[in-house]
């Protein structure tokens, strides 16, 4: 038995039954609207055995969109949705929080049902290519770069979808600063070529991410967020030749905030990096199996691991994982599409 990755575990004011976490992971099923779904209800619901769900990133604006078909929080047929998301996992004994995904220049406008804009922190176009809503990846939109006041007010949007997602019922909320988004954007010196007090310098350039943070924690508590960070990672146009020299000064100021844990994709061994620049809780990420996790949990490299396409396959992964059975494979052709098909439509071992 792998007993360190179900033992419970405490990440702030998060109460984790065993130490095994759903990573957040796009889906494409939201409905009109970008209101969640009753068939996104079932799929988060039959994944509640999980220590935590992290759930898909979920905009906090509708600028914040930038893919085909993912859910929101900004308006209030969205909160009564994840409302009943929120409730289907809490009935099973789950915890969930909400990641919050803004894409930033990361956007296809075709993707969007409105008229809002493309932003982000300079006019500079993302060279990697972004599946349209027919999954096929052409160009982004040219961002309008966000003027100071402007930068303000997404600020703002933030807290006001962390309240939102606390209303529907969220015990908390992560904010995705991996992954090419808005935070990642502002951080990196490819994307972010401002002159204002959040470009240049690294100190302005983890401004945003760190404000976002506190506002957020003023807004929720401190100890209800989390953050998501790859440092080193490329994906969406973000090569850095020195991740380190940002993201060393953006660990230690968020170190200072009393946040619950910070989510770390380990793409580039970082791990070690983070322990010594962060003293909080850690969730680990990097395609782990659970003989890894446990080993990585046993040396205390770790407090929680996140697990992402084993829990598309294994709705019921932590029973799984607590009796050593074999883990089904995920049909790859219907992690996007599909609906039900690919969805919920995995058995359970014991049904």
């Amino acid at each position: 038995m792998l007993e360190a990755l179900l033992q419970p575990v405490k990440l702030g004011a998060l109460s984790l039954s065993n130490a095994i976490v759903m990573a957040p992971m796009t889906r494409d099923r939201a409905g009109p609207g970008d209101v969640p779904t009753d068939t996104m209800v079932e799929y988060y619901r039959q994944r509640a055995s999980a220590g935590m769900i992290v759930t898909e990133g979920v905009q906090p604006s509708a600028a914040g969109k930038g893919y085909w078909r993912t859910p929101g929080i900004w308006s209030d047929e969205q909160t009564a949705g994840w409302r009943k998301v929120t409730d289907a996992v809490h009935a099973e004994g789950g915890t969930i929080v909400m990641q919050l995904m803004h894409c930033g220049r990361v956007c296809v406008r075709a993707n969007k049902q409105d008229d809002s804009e493309v932003v982000a922190p300079s006019a500079i176009q993302s060279a990697d290519k972004v599946p349209g809503p027919d999954g096929v990846p052409v160009e982004p939109a040219i961002p309008r770069p966000l003027e100071a006041s402007d930068v303000t007010a997404v600020v703002q949007e933030y807290a006001t979808a962390a309240k939102k997602a606390r209303s529907a019922g969220m015990d908390g909320v992560e904010l995705h600063c991996a992954s090419g988004y808005l935070p990642n954007q502002f951080l990196n010196p490819r994307s972010n070529q401002r002159t204002d007090s959040y470009g240049g310098s690294v100190e302005n350039r983890i401004r945003f991410t760190i404000e976002v943070l506190q506002t957020m924690a003023k807004a929720i508590g401190a100890d209800r967020i989390g953050f998501r960070i790859s440092p080193g990672n490329p994906y969406n146009d973000m090569a850095d030749d020195d991740p380190d020299a940002t993201f060393g000064p953006l660990l230690r100021a968020a170190d200072k905030l009393g946040l619950a844990y910070v989510h770390l994709v380990d793409v580039a061994d970082k791990l070690g990096f983070v322990r010594e620049n962060w003293t909080g809780k850690i969730i680990a990420n990097n395609n782990f199996k659970p003989d890894t996790a446990e080993q990585l949990l046993k040396e205390g490299r770790a407090h929680a691991v996140s697990f992402g396409r084993f829990f598309i396959s294994n709705p019921d992964f932590v029973e799984r994982v607590r009796e050593g059975s074999e883990l089904a494979r995920v049909d790859r052709d219907h992690i996007y599409t599909g609906e039900e098909r690919g969805y919920i439509d995995y058995p359970m071992r014991n049904a």
